[in-house]
């Protein structure tokens, strides 16, 4: 039986990923791995913690903006989230969609369990006229399950989740997106933006440690989930800002030589001093680099609303 075969037959679902990951020369874990029960909690709390400005300014952005998005995204709108979570900040949009119309449709998609029980739980009779209808899946494998609803969909796509992928698979994601989109629907895209080192890596290594321990959840899960024997003492979180790339990248890096066994893909794997797992990328997004993506999409980007410092920005875009 073949390496492979053997992952199939294991319980987990995250069993394929994971062994095709650590099998790589340049280990490599992706990031949906994030986001079981705990590391959807351990995500909650980062986006309060003081150095993660990306939830707040985004808020903020919709806060100010947001009756100006809905506005200009069109009239009779079914509202469509991708990696929706809780569904926190959607509350804003929520709220001018029906100020302008009797009856909203949500369809919250996340891969999280989790946090979709958490969305609904939130949500779920705050708000006369909204129905919520959760959608566990993940949105990269395109959305056919809402292609045929009623109404002209209004698909958020927040929190710069999109920077989590290289460029042209970013506008490949897109692409499925759109696929599931008639011409003329909108996309409100969140984006974070280049900015100071000084700012950006806090942001991603707090000073409290809850984004190692993010970070850390993924070996974690492995072990749950998977049978595996990794040590998390024994592995280091790093965030370095790469300038040339535009981007943060995010790893977990082996303290010392050690072999590690997964028991469910009946594998070792063997790590280096100073050996390192990359688990994140997050790219920080200048008006060409948003362009771009959403062009490779089959979008073409309408407006876009900043906050003051030029940290952060929500686009509209429109099927072409």
């Amino acid at each position: 039986m073949s390496a492979y075969e053997r992952a199939e037959r294991a319980v987990s679902p995250i069993a394929e990923v994971v062994l095709a990951g650590l099998m790589q020369r340049r280990k490599s874990l992706p990031p949906k791995l994030f986001y079981d029960a705990e590391g959807s909690q351990l995500f909650e709390r980062i986006t309060e913690l003081p150095e993660y400005y990306l939830t707040r300014t985004e808020a903020r952005i919709l806060e100010r903006y947001a009756g100006q998005m809905v506005e200009a995204a069109g009239d009779g709108l079914t509202l469509v989230e991708l990696g929706a979570g809780t569904a926190t900040k959607t509350r804003i949009v929520i709220r001018e969609l029906l100020s302008r119309q009797s009856r909203v449709t949500f369809y919250p998609i996340d891969v999280s369990h989790t946090a979709l029980e958490d969305a609904v739980r939130n949500l779920n009779g705050d708000y006369a006229g909204l129905e919520v209808r959760p959608v566990v899946a993940d949105y990269c494998e395109g959305l056919d399950g809402i292609a045929n609803t009623s109404g002209e969909k209004l698909v958020l796509y927040l929190g710069s989740s999109i920077g989590n992928f290289e460029p042209m698979r970013a506008g490949a994601v897109l692409h499925s997106v759109r696929g599931s989109l008639r011409k003329g629907e909108a996309l409100l895209l969140g984006t974070d933006l280049v900015k100071s080192e000084r700012v950006l890596v806090p942001a991603y290594d707090d000073a409290q440690g809850v984004t190692e321990r993010f970070n850390k959840n993924v070996l974690a899960r492995i072990n749950r989930e998977l049978g595996g024997h990794f040590d998390l003492k024994q592995f280091k979180h790093v965030a370095e800002w790469n300038p040339k790339c535009s981007r943060m990248e995010i790893y977990l890096e082996s303290l010392r030589e050690q072999t590690v066994s997964v028991d469910s893909l009946a594998m070792r794997v063997h790590f280096e001093q100073g050996e390192r797992i990359h688990t994140e990328n997050s790219y920080k997004f200048n008006e060409h680099m948003v362009r771009s993506i959403l062009s490779m999409g089959g979008f073409e980007l309408e407006r876009t609303w900043t906050d003051r410092r030029n940290w952060f920005a929500v686009h509209l875009a429109r099927v072409k």
